[in-house]
């Protein structure tokens, strides 16, 4: 199980993806040599993902440890086996693996609420404020609209202090 949540949060947090868009997944989808795979998001819209490579170890590893066949990329572990449909029934809810992340926020102590919602946040926050142009955030995120990606742009506004203290009204 541990292997299978540290697969999680690594995944969520190279992605940016929805919850419901990881519990979706299906092993065949995931391709780990190429280390991308296709999602269909909000609005049945298809897009890319990519994963890191620490992602990529932990699936990895994660996968070594199953004795099974089924379909489902994330399984469940309590509840009993039901082994019908590839193992359908016991693939991962959103419900869970928010259950799973907050069991971790509160092991470490963290004075936050987070949720996979901070993961996909973080995703976004940590690509604009490495320099991405907030229209490939748009993009990787699923994101129809722009306004949407937008809202990410607020925790980076620290930089845009730097900028204008730098470069504007200085005398030459």
């Amino acid at each position: 199980m541990g292997l299978r949540d540290r697969a999680i949060l690594e995944t969520l947090f190279s992605t940016g993806l929805r919850v419901s868009e990881l519990c979706k997944l299906d092993i065949n989808q995931i391709n780990l040599k190429t280390k991308e795979f296709s999602v269909i998001g909000k609005g049945k819209r298809s897009r890319i993902v990519f994963l890191s490579e620490g992602a990529v170890l932990w699936i990895k590893k994660y996968l070594e440890k199953r004795a099974d066949d089924y379909r489902p990329l994330f399984i469940r572990y309590s509840q009993g086996v039901d082994a019908t449909q590839k193992g359908e029934k016991m693939r991962l809810t959103p419900r869970s693996v928010e259950r799973m992340i907050e069991k971790y926020v509160a092991r470490a102590g963290l004075p936050v609420k987070a949720s996979a919602h901070t993961l996909r946040h973080s995703f976004a926050t940590d690509l604009l404020q490495a320099g991405a142009d907030l229209r490939s955030v748009q993009e990787l995120l699923g994101h129809k609209n722009i306004g949407t990606t937008q809202i990410y742009t607020h925790v980076t506004n620290p930089r845009l202090r730097e900028i204008h203290e730098k470069y504007h009204n200085k005398k030459k």
